[in-house]
């Protein structure tokens, strides 16, 4: 199967989503800062002789930033992607890609035009045969180079501003460690001093629309080099889950019988390299991660830090992190109480565990935050949701910057993706609701995306599954369950307010009581006193026929 799918590669060329284009990372692209190359349907510059696009000056987000990067100028990644290029294509309709020449998340077809819905599954209800292929697929992105993308090995500055340029080859499931490296990195300040609270995919609104893009870009990039269209990304719903049931053989690879910190010598995940991994080195030496293998994957579920992270997430942890209403509060970053984003995200700053003495002495406050699932309060002490599997892996996947060498990556935030639909659908918010400024850099709802080329902006993914072209299997509920679906919002706001509502009641109802009683004896008062509303005296044997109204 391997092998019939790697000789694919051979016969399949269409343009992939990643990072630098191949044919834009050169001297003249550079120095011209532009990226617009041919489609190959008629040669034009982003396809424009056929309509599919136009190569034009970007736009950049002039909104104004958090206090949490405090400078200027000093880093790539600064207004993505002005740096190497202002000019790129922007493509019409429902074409997409660094030349137009692809369609739409969602669209299929020549001209783009057809709608297409594909269903991601639980790894536990796929067919052997169905896992065996997934498996496949992965060592094969580990082993075919990335025909149209490549990674920048150094800086602009160390490019000598484009004029010697620095790329080199990647594989293509490196090609998306690297690029998740890149998001997350540290700021180079020279010397040895590095900013350490800088994220371009993780502490901020972006995290959840960041992994979104990521995962439908990886997700093409499979159905591309295996030529497989219906290929979508399993996930594993960890809810509850006792141990890593993902952790054998059969599925992501089991333990070391020898070295626990290892994988299975059965499992051919075993024989991978990670790559981006040695932080601390890279900053010390002032470079960028060059994708040089730098051992296995390590892996040892379940031994790590209990005081932390004690176990994997429950579902009443995941359903108290689907009530809360907003999206992002307050700093908008790891700090930001009652915040939906936040409490799932709750990556307890896994990049700042090892504090060098050359940071800056403010970056402490880098070392602290994120929302604890149980009260959305932010909380240094515990872990939970996304960052609580990371933590638990114990090894590759509990390190922010080459987190996504471990395959359980892709699982794992698939079914996080999941928990954010979930969220999406329930509450309906607006665009609007995903914050326009004051949030940490590359996270307003207008930035782009760092390091994607084609270029997306964050609040084109904060958007439902369905227009991107893909569900959930557990979300495809019946009729019945989207009715609930569609009353759940209402529902949780009557649970809000039904406190003011009931004391409201019972203060009306206090008032209007006082005030009858008020109404009444002052009425009383005036029946003994007042001559127009005084019977006339009687004689005995009349006075019982005499009939009046009563005030009351």
């Amino acid at each position: 199967m391997i092998l019939f799918a790697m000789g694919l590669l051979l016969v399949i060329i269409q343009p992939s989503t990643g990072q630098f284009p191949r044919v834009c990372a050169n001297t003249q692209s550079l120095l011209r800062k532009e990226c617009c190359p041919p489609w190959d349907g008629d040669g034009s510059p982003c396809g424009e002789r056929s309509n599919r696009g136009i190569c034009q000056h970007i736009l950049l987000s002039q909104a104004p930033l958090g206090p949490q990067f405090p400078f200027s100028g000093v880093d790539d990644r600064e207004d993505w992607p002005s740096v190497f290029y202002n000019r790129t294509c922007r493509c019409r309709g429902n074409f997409m890609g660094f030349n137009c020449g692809e369609c739409k998340f969602g669209f299929s077809g020549q001209n783009c035009t057809e709608r297409r819905l594909r269903t991601r599954r639980n790894i536990f209800q796929l067919t052997v045969s169905e896992k065996d292929k997934f498996l496949a697929y992965l060592n094969l992105a580990k082993n075919i180079p990335s025909k149209d993308y490549v990674i920048a090995t150094g800086t602009y500055a160390q490019m000598n501003n484009g004029s010697n340029p620095m790329f080199r080859n990647i594989n293509v499931y490196d090609l998306f460690v690297w690029m998740h490296y890149y998001a997350s990195r540290d700021t180079l300040l020279g010397g040895s001093v590095v900013w350490r609270d800088i994220d371009f995919a993780h502490e901020a609104p972006g995290f959840l629309p960041w992994h979104r893009a990521f995962l439908l870009l990886w997700e093409r990039e499979i159905q591309k080099i295996t030529g497989d269209e219906n290929f979508t990304i399993p996930y594993w719903d960890w809810r509850d889950a006792e141990d890593c049931v993902i952790c054998t053989d059969e599925y992501m690879g089991g333990q070391h019988p020898t070295n626990p910190n290892l994988l299975s010598p059965a499992s051919f995940f075993s024989s991978w390299q990670v790559i981006c991994t040695r932080s601390e080195e890279y900053n010390s030496q002032q470079a960028l991660c060059n994708a040089t293998s730098e051992g296995p994957i390590l892996r040892n579920p379940g031994n790590n830090d209990k005081s932390r992270t004690p176990r994997l997430p429950s579902s009443s942890e995941v359903e108290f992190c689907l009530s809360l209403t907003h999206y992002e509060s307050g700093s908008m970053d790891k700090m930001a109480n009652y915040s939906f984003r936040n409490t799932l995200e709750d990556l307890e700053n896994l990049k700042n565990v090892h504090i060098s003495t050359t940071i800056v002495k403010l970056q402490l406050i880098a070392m602290i935050g994120f929302a604890d699932p149980r009260t959305a309060i932010s909380n240094i002490s515990q872990s939970g949701l996304h960052n609580a599997l990371h933590i638990y892996m114990n090894g590759s996947m509990s390190q922010v910057q080459g987190s996504a060498n471990d395959p359980i990556f892709i699982l794992h935030h698939a079914f996080v993706d999941s928990i954010f639909e979930r969220w999406l659908r329930r509450h309906r918010p607006m665009l609007e609701v995903y914050p326009a400024a004051n949030a940490p850099i590359g996270h307003n709802r207008e930035n782009y995306m760092v390091p994607f080329i084609p270029l997306y902006r964050n609040g084109e993914f904060f958007t439902p599954s369905r227009e991107l072209g893909y569900d959930y299997e557990y979300l495809q509920e019946p009729a019945l369950g989207s009715f609930q679906d569609f009353l759940i919002p209402y529902l949780e706001q009557a649970r809000q307010i039904w406190p003011w509502l009931v004391g409201a009641a019972v203060i009306g109802g206090i008032v209007t009581a006082v005030l009858s009683g008020l109404i009444l004896a002052c009425r009383k008062k005036r029946a003994g006193t007042s001559p127009e509303i005084q019977p006339l005296l009687t004689e005995s044997e009349d006075y019982n026929n005499v009939s009046y109204q009563s005030h009351f």
